[in-house]
Parts: structure tokens; sequence; C-alpha cells
């Protein structure tokens, strides 16, 4: 078998064996073993450099043993070492792998059992079976050490944790993706680009019901501190998304805007706050003090209560 397979493939099958029993074990995380842990990696070059001495060593011992042979078994030796290797090794691999005699060697191993003329061989279990047996007593071995004297993690810790990590990434994306903001994740946009884009909107969508300056008209005052339906961003995002009060109040815009353009244009009513419209209507609704952080939680009041406002604008 050394004759069939070079040095060359020899040295990468076994090291690659070693660095995957190697990486199996030693819990390192999102990184591999010989990242995290500088150690391994001098260890594996160590077994790599011990790999091909040996194999130099095997080769010079060969070549020491073929100059002590004479000339003829010298000759012999490497015609067999030559035929050998010109043999297709995959094809005399599969026929060990077999394990079956040769037809002219079968009367070696037949039985004295005879069946109305049947006979059988007493042939061994193939290694090919034999092999992946005792493959699968290793196996269980190591999985007995990894997770069970080990703690090795189990599956049910491993779908926690890729939940979590899950999770987290959903979370970070919703951060980058407005587009995806709803009345339960809506936030006051202060960048000068999203209330440009509310503008906009407002301009399109609202000026004819409160004016360009908010000061009011058929719809109320947005610049006093009155509000009929709440004034943190929340509220005025859901007003805009659904709707006024029934029958007297503005119409749903969900079906005309995108949930960022709902939100860019809150957060841009936002901004008409202690402004001084050119015409304000009278104040409508209960004052609600909104002392809410566009980068913290929010929290909007109306005067002498503790508890949120319940309606908005």
């Amino acid at each position: 078998m050394r004759n069939l397979v070079p040095s060359w493939i020899r040295v990468p099958i076994v090291f690659f064996i070693i660095f995957g029993a190697v990486e199996f074990f030693i819990d390192s995380g999102d990184k591999p073993a010989f990242v995290e842990y500088p150690v391994v990696l001098l260890f594996l070059l160590l077994v790599l450099l011990i790999l091909i001495a040996i194999e130099a060593i095997i080769g010079a011992l060969e070549n020491v043993m073929l100059h002590k042979l004479d000339e003829e078994a010298k000759a012999r030796f490497l015609a067999e070492k030559e035929s050998s290797v010109k043999l297709t090794w995959l094809s005399e691999t599969y026929t060990k792998l077999l394990g079956q005699k040769p037809i002219e060697e079968e009367g070696e191993i037949i039985l004295d059992h005879n069946y109305d003329g049947i006979k059988e061989l007493d042939n061994d279990l193939p290694p090919w079976w034999l092999y992946g047996f005792y493959i699968s007593i290793i196996f269980a071995a190591v999985y007995l050490l990894r997770y069970h004297v080990f703690n090795g993690p189990n599956q049910i810790e491993e779908l926690d944790t890729e939940l979590a990590e899950a999770k987290t990434a959903i979370e970070a994306y919703k951060k980058t993706a407005k587009g995806l903001v709803d009345i339960n994740t809506v936030t006051q946009l202060t960048e000068a680009g999203d209330l440009a884009a509310g503008k906009k909107v407002f301009e399109a969508n609202c000026v004819a019901c409160h004016m360009a300056d908010g000061g009011g008209g058929i719809g109320p005052n947005l610049t006093d501190e009155h509000w009929i339906l709440g004034g943190d961003i929340k509220s005025i995002f859901k007003t805009i998304s659904e709707g006024g009060r029934s029958g007297k109040g503005m119409i749903s815009w969900k079906a005309q805007l995108k949930p960022l353009e709902m939100a860019q244009v809150a957060s841009y009513v936002m901004t008409f706050q202690g402004t001084t419209p050119a015409n304000p209507k009278a104040p409508e609704g209960e004052i609600m003090i909104n002392t809410e952080d566009p980068e913290g939680p929010e929290e909007a009041q109306t005067e002498g209560s503790e508890t949120p406002a319940v309606e908005v604008q």
C-alpha cells in the first residue's frame, strides 16, 4: 500500500486527520483553534515536520537496504516496486476491500455443508465492513468523551446560541433598514436627509389641512402643545398610518405612503413644536409635553399627569 500511495499524498492525509481531531476536541468559538490558540498552531507545525521526517527516514532506509542487496535481488525489488506503482491503486484497493478469494482458490474455503448440491464458502467479513465497524467504535468513544465526559455543547445549547446570534443580527439589521419600521419600532429621525424627505411628503399631502408652517386650517395646529391623539413619535406615526378620529379626522395614509415615509413625515411634524406660525389655529385637545429623547426611550406626558397621553392630533 505504501508503494501505491506516494508520500506527497500520505503526509497531507495524515496531517488533515490530526488537524480535524484537534479542531473537534478544542472549542475555540467561531475561530479555528490554530488561530485562537497559537500553541495549537505550533503543535500542528511540529506534527507536520515529524511526518515529513518519518517519510524522509523511511526513504533513506529503503535506499540503504537497496545498497545491501545483490544485483539480482535489487533488480527484483525495483521491478516489483515499479509494477506495483503502475497498478491502478483504486482498483486494487477495491479488490482488497471486498476480501474475496479468487475463484481458483475457493476450494480452500468450501464448508462441509451440502444443501441439495449447494455449498457455502467460509468467507471472512469484507474488510470494508470491518473497517466501518471499527471506525464506528472509535467514533462512539470520541463522542462519549467529547459530549459526556468533557461536557461539549449539546444540540439545545447550540440552538440557543444560534437563535441569540440570529436575534442580534436581526436587531442590527433593523437599525440600518429604516424601511422595516412599524408602530412598535418607529423612532424620531433627526438626520437632515430624513427630515428633508419628511418635509417633501408633508408639502405634497398635508399642507392643505395643516398649512405649510404647521399652523393648522382644516386640521389642528401642529406647533402648540395641545394634541388630540398624542404628540410623541409613535402616536403621530399611528395617526398618519391609521387615520384620525372616526368621521372627522384625517384619512389613513398607509396605502399611499411607505413605512419609512410615514416615519419621516412624523419626525418632520415634531420639528414644528415651539415654532410660531403666521396664522395659528386655536388649540385643540389636551396639553401634552413631549419629553421624548430621539436617541432614547420615549416619554410623552400630559400636563399634571404621570401616564402617557392617550390621544393624538
